[in-house]
């Protein structure tokens, strides 16, 4: 489990690293944005960039091949507006600064002319993988 106490006793015991998202392990492109990733700890960080326009269900759910977004996120979200809409229908709209938890089961879209960037802590390592 990535939050257990074994888990922290196991991560702290490990020698420093240092990755930069600015030169990436793995770089996965599609329609109006890209992901950029890195590995820390056992544990894979992402940075999603998503161009004005995007949207899950047209620009990544042709990957996924899912209905809806099942990768869970836990992110920061660094610039940009996103409204993120749940398969119950609920909607919620997170900004530059914002902290976010995203279950499975979604679909997200960015609002207005600014690129959204968020730093995902827990479902990059399968986002946009065909």
């Amino acid at each position: 489990m990535l939050w257990s106490p074994s888990y922290y006793r196991t991560w702290l015991t490990r020698a420093t690293e240092v990755e930069s998202l600015n030169s990436p392990e793995e770089l996965r492109r599609f329609e109006k944005g890209k992901v950029e990733l890195v590995s820390v700890a056992g544990a894979t960080i992402g940075r999603a960039t998503f161009e004005p326009g995007w949207k899950w269900s047209t620009c990544v759910k042709p990957i996924a091949q899912t209905d809806s977004c099942q990768a869970p996120h836990f992110c920061y979200q660094i610039s940009g507006t996103l409204t993120t809409r749940m398969d119950d229908g609920s909607e919620k709209t997170s900004r530059a600064g914002d902290v976010l938890n995203i279950p499975s089961g979604h679909d997200a879209w960015v609002v207005g002319n600014e690129p959204v960037v968020v730093v995902d802590w827990y479902g990059a390592s399968n986002y946009a993988r065909g």
